[in-house]
Formats: C-alpha cells, sequence, structure tokens
C-alpha cells in the first residue's frame, strides 16, 4: 500500500514537519540496528501503556497506524472494568464503544527514542484514533492538544516546567510470591521496599552519595532520551529525589513527563530499586511528594508574556488575570493535579504544600508561587498543587483551561498572601470524592472538556474512590485518620 492511501494520510493526521520527521525515524530504526519498537500511548491514569512491534511492523505502522483495544481507557487503576463494554454503547450511551472495539493509534515522530537501557528497542508515543479516523474522546493527549491549539489561535504558547519528587528505594524481595498477584479489582500486596538513605537531612551531600550509582544511571539515560532534566536533589524524606526539568512547550513538557516516569521506574527496577511516584507511600518515615509546575504563557514573538513592565508588579496583567483564573478554578481543578485518595493526605498547614487557594510572591507556602521581575523572561506562576502521579496531559490542560478563563474575564487574584496557612480563602478538598464532587459542578470544564469527558473521568476515579470506601468501612477504620492504609499501598505503591 502507497503511503498516500494509508490511515494516516487518509484522514490528515500528520503535519509536513511530522511526515518529515517519519523518514528520519526510519533512516535510524535500519542505523542504529532497531529490532522491535514499543508504540506506547497514555492511559487516563497518565500511565504508559504500550505494545511491541518489529521494526517491520513499526514502519507499516508509520503508514497506516496500529491497531489496539479501547480496554486501558475503561479500567481503573487496579485493572476493575468500570464500564459495562459489552453492552449497547459500551456503558457511556456511545455506539462506537460497544463491544470493547479497536483503536488505532498513530506514532508521533518526534517522540520517537531509542530506549538506552535496551539499545535495539524504539519507543514511540502514539494518539489514539477510532478507526474512522476520528479523534478517541477520553485521549488525556488529544485533551491537551485542544487547549494547545485555543492557545495557538491566541498566538500564545504555554511553557511549562517541571518539578517532580519521587522516591528511590531498594527492592526487599527479589521474586513475586502468590501474595503479590491481584485480580481485577483487587491488589495484590505491595512488593516490599526499603530507603536507601536515612533522609530529613536537606540536600546532605553525604546522604545524596548512598544513591549516586543509581542517579548516575538515570542521568546517563535522560540525556540520551534528550529529557531535559536539570538536576536531582537530595528532598526531605528517606530516599526523596526531586527532578528539575528546563522548559518546554506544553505538549513536549507532558510528554516528556510521561518517558521519565516510565523510564525511571524501568531503569531502577533493573538495579533492584523501586522508584515509586505515589505521594506518600506506606513506608515507615516517609514524607509526602508533590509536584510542581512552572509556567508561563509565551506570545508569537516569542516573548513572555506573564512579564511584569514595571517594579512592584509581580506580573503583567495578562499574567494576573491567569493568575485569578487558576484561583478562581482552584477547587474543581485539584482532582487533575490530585487523582488519588492518597494525595489529599499532603494539604496540610506548615507542610511545604498548600491547604488552601492563596497566591504570593516567591512564597512556598502558597498554592500559587509568583516568580517575576520587570525584564525577566522566566517570569512565571509556580503551581505547587499537584502529586506526582498526576496524569500531565489533563494536568497542564486544567492549567491552560482555568488561566485563559482567567484572561477573559479579567478575573483579579486579589492581594497576595504573607501568611498563607491563616488567610481567608477557600481549604482545598480534605478527599477525592470531594475534589470530584467540585468537578462535576464545574461549568467551566464541562464547556472545555465537554460533558462526555468529565462524567467519563468522574465514573472513573468515583469506582477508584468507592472501592477504598468499601476497604475502610469493612476494617472499621477512621477515613479521616492520617495513617496510610495497606489499601493505598497495594493500589498506588508499584503502579505509579
Amino acid at each position: 500500500m502507497s503511503s498516500s492511501s494509508g490511515f494516516i494520510d487518509k484522514h490528515g493526521l500528520w503535519t509536513e514537519d511530522q511526515r518529515a520527521r517519519s523518514k528520519e525515524v526510519t533512516d535510524r530504526i535500519a542505523k542504529d540496528g532497531v529490532k522491535l519498537v514499543r508504540v506506547a500511548w497514555s492511559d487516563p491514569h497518565g500511565v504508559s501503556r504500550a505494545k511491541t512491534v518489529t521494526s517491520e511492523v513499526f514502519r507499516g505502522a508509520m503508514t497506516n497506524g496500529y491497531n489496539i483495544n479501547v480496554a486501558t481507557a475503561t479500567l481503573d487503576a487496579s485493572g476493575a472494568r468500570v464500564f459495562s463494554s459489552f453492552t449497547r454503547g459500551g456503558g457511556l450511551g456511545l455506539e462506537e464503544m460497544t463491544g470493547s472495539p479497536n483503536l488505532i493509534i498513530v506514532p508521533d515522530p518526534f517522540t520517537f527514542r531509542v530506549l538506552p537501557w535496551e539499545p535495539t528497542v524504539g519507543w514511540v508515543l502514539c494518539d489514539d484514533y477510532f478507526t474512522s479516523g476520528r479523534p478517541f474522546h477520553f485521549s488525556p493527549r488529544h485533551v491537551l492538544r485542544k487547549q494547545v491549539e485555543r492557545l495557538s489561535g491566541r498566538g500564545l504558547r504555554s511553557v511549562v516546567g517541571l518539578e517532580v519528587e519521587w522516591y528511590l528505594l531498594r527492592l526487599a524481595d527479589d521474586r513475586l510470591t502468590e501474595q503479590n498477584l491481584g485480580a481485577p479489582g483487587i491488589k495484590g500486596r505491595a512488593l516490599r521496599a526499603y530507603p536507601v538513605e536515612p533522609g530529613y537531612s536537606f540536600h546532605s551531600e553525604t546522604s545524596f552519595d548512598l544513591m549516586h550509582e543509581p542517579i548516575a544511571r538515570l542521568a546517563s539515560a535522560y540525556e540520551a532520551l534528550d529529557l531535559p532534566v536539570r538536576s536531582f536533589e537530595n528532598e526531605w524524606g528517606p530516599g526523596q529525589v526531586e527532578c528539575t526539568f528546563g522548559p518546554a512547550d506544553a505538549l513536549r513538557a507532558a510528554d516528556n513527563l510521561l518517558l521519565f516516569r516510565t523510564a525511571t521506574r524501568q531503569i531502577m527496577r533493573r538495579m533492584g530499586y523501586l522508584a515509586s511516584f505515589m505521594c506518600r507511600p506506606k513506608v515507615k518515615g516517609l514524607y509526602s511528594s508533590g509536584w510542581h509546575l512552572h509556567q508561563s504563557l509565551v506570545d508569537s514573538a516569542g516573548t513572555n508574556a506573564f512579564t511584569p513592565s514595571e517594579s512592584g508588579i509581580p506580573l503583567s496583567s495578562l499574567g494576573m488575570s491567569y493568575l485569578g483564573g487558576l484561583l478562581a478554578h482552584g477547587i474543581p481543578a485539584t482532582v487533575f493535579a490530585n487523582p488519588t485518595v492518597n494525595a489529599y493526605r499532603r494539604f496540610r498547614a506548615n507542610s511545604l504544600a498548600p491547604d488552601r487557594l492563596a497566591w504570593g510572591n516567591d512564597h512556598r507556602g502558597v498554592m500559587l508561587r509568583i516568580l517575576g521581575e520587570p525584564g525577566d523572561p522566566a517570569s512565571r506562576i509556580e503551581n505547587r498543587l499537584g502529586e506526582p502521579s498526576a496524569n500531565p496531559y489533563l494536568y497542564v490542560a486544567s492549567q491552560i483551561i482555568t488561566g485563559l478563563d482567567g484572561i477573559d474575564n479579567s478575573l483579579d487574584p486579589g492581594a497576595p498572601d504573607t501568611d498563607p496557612y491563616s488567610t481567608d480563602r477557600t481549604r482545598l478538598p480534605k478527599s477525592l470524592p470531594l475534589a470530584l464532587d467540585s468537578l462535576s459542578q464545574s461549568a467551566l470544564f464541562r464547556r472545555e472538556m465537554g460533558d462526555l469527558f468529565v462524567n467519563y473521568y468522574l465514573a472513573l476515579k468515583r469506582k477508584e474512590a468507592d472501592r477504598f470506601a468499601e476497604f475502610v468501612a469493612a476494617n472499621s477504620l477512621d477515613p479521616s485518620s492520617d495513617e496510610i492504609t495497606d489499601w493505598e499501598q497495594n493500589e498506588y505503591f508499584d503502579f505509579f
């Protein structure tokens, strides 16, 4: 079949730049002796899913895409089926979802890499489509791309920098047992692991040196993968690491985060470690991890549109309105930054995490920290709300949606907060169900993401919250307790 008659060309799914890059990818596969390629996509949880194909089959996928099952979009984090896939409408009222049908994933040639820990294996991120060529309704990458295109229509780009915390732990078990095996809806016991350094000695060079070998291996891999990781820091908890990223356009930043998490977990597992992006694992002494998202808008000339024009003003007027939008819709946006039961234990006073909708100038106790000076091209807003297991596409999309609403309505964020844990501001949700209720009532997210996607996401996450509630009730636990449960550890520790 000629390239002009393939699925990609028939439906106009590639730009000319992607088409040109696809030729470079084909040449590299031949030159580097790539034998297998992992064609990957993001599930709704922001976890990388993949099929492995031969290089010959992959060349065909660069014309016609590749078939996958829609199933990964219908399962919660435990593998439990959330929707009635085998009934008419697939439990979603959509004829095209009946019977758990095939989708076609289309490689994005700009995301192609050769895996440094497996040098005959390629990796490429794909977009998912129905066989009709329509974008898949529930694709997180499509959700973000829509918001990026909204910005582009205004002559703007979203630039995003990442600060992600995670845990490096040494595995205590060298093999799985029957206790580690679960079933759909029931997670097996999490693998046992222990810290590699004692923790609570912030930025200790000696403690960090205990992690040098795995960190050095990761640094080499990130460079080979062209991931813009700038630094590694020994954070607060035992074995807690923070990685910072250089700024990138919003879609590229989200793609980078997806690859970063899956690469980190795979490389560490091969070395006998476990890398966990769970917010707060149930390991004695561990502290909650966060994901801080730095963001600004850049105009068509490449100028930072958030940079203030004079001293005494934290951001430009456009930047202040964007900030106002983040505050005005911060409660319904919370679930996209904190999609797990475990995350809501993090919102406590004086904890290096926010507990309410507050903003301030270079203040680490607020939710929205402003870093801006006249003439500073790096002027930006740092949202300190997120947890490291958040879906990067939905987290970033939520920021653009709420920020643009602030611009469109000239929303005023009010005065900065200098005592954020005492200020009279709206408190963040105390649980996943409360955050989901807020999203359900958001006219803005329903308008911009669509009722179909919002209702789908609510059903997916409520299934998860309901399973947790059943565990709490069955074990007569206090749902308001700060103690991490076995359910959370089993559910999230080795999933994220």
